[in-house]
């Protein structure tokens, strides 16, 4: 029997292209979710919608472990850039999540997930290096179809960055919000509300996992680029690409 991965995103149009693209589909329903097996690309694959937020998140890692017994998990979806030099369209791999608003002081350090002894869960390193690998190419080579977008919304020249990406339950849209994380957290990438708590809980698995985002906004009041479209038209298709590109280069086992 070969591997089996799991694909995860907060949004149902964060996975709508590889939907498409699943062979011999098969939903079931779990804790009010649609889990989706299928074939991509030669693998058995279950993609899910987890919901916004770190419960949810959480809650379907912790199905897809349990119930479907995954090989590795993958969450992909948006982020909101913190770090300068990050721009939207580029894509970031997580290399280390952290809960920003995690805040057990005194008793534990700010930051650290209590009695755990860890505020920072590191990411599977050769899962993380092979998405690295598959963002770039896909970025060189499979964007093609995406120009006309990446134009009508004024993105030029995505790149892909690697480091921590930090996760919370409050969506970060202020300038004042993004300059309090950046001085707290220097050395964050980008911000969004799942990957912490799927980390967490993938570490208490000991299940391999990896985090893909793509930048949707500069998380402060300058946001220019139409949500709805750019997950429809970059984002969803974007990651699709990446995930494909892992997938190709992955060995049957």
């Amino acid at each position: 029997m070969g591997l089996r991965f799991a694909i995860v995103a907060a949004l149902d149009e964060e996975l709508r292209t590889l939907h498409a693209a699943l062979l011999a589909a098969v939903t079931e329903h779990h804790a009010g979710r649609a889990f989706h097996r299928g074939l991509l690309d030669g693998h058995e694959v279950v993609l899910v919608r987890s919901g916004i937020g770190k419960v949810a998140a959480a809650a379907t890692a912790l199905l897809l472990a349990d119930r479907y017994g995954v090989d590795a998990l993958v969450l992909t979806g948006v982020a909101g850039a913190l770090a300068p030099g990050i721009s939207v369209g580029d894509v970031i791999v997580a290399r280390e999540l952290l809960q920003h608003d995690m805040d057990a002081s005194p008793l534990f350090p700010r930051h650290e997930v209590p009695l755990t002894g860890r505020s920072r869960f590191p990411t599977d390193v050769d899962l993380g290096d092979a998405l690295v690998t598959a963002a770039r190419t896909a970025l060189a080579a499979e964007r093609i179809g995406l120009d006309s977008s990446f134009a009508a919304l004024g993105i030029d020249n995505p790149r892909v960055h690697q480091g921590l990406v930090v996760s919370g339950d409050r969506f970060i849209a202020t300038a004042i919000e993004r300059a309090a994380l950046r001085s707290e957290l220097p050395d964050a990438l980008a911000v969004e509300m799942e990957g912490a708590a799927v980390a967490q809980i993938c570490h208490d698995c000991d299940l391999p996992f990896a985090v893909l985002r793509t930048v949707s906004d500069r998380s402060d009041d300058s946001a220019s680029v139409d949500f709805s479209r750019f997950i429809a038209e970059i984002a969803g298709p974007l990651g699709a690409a990446v995930v494909r590109c892992w997938l190709r280069g992955v060995e049957p086992a």
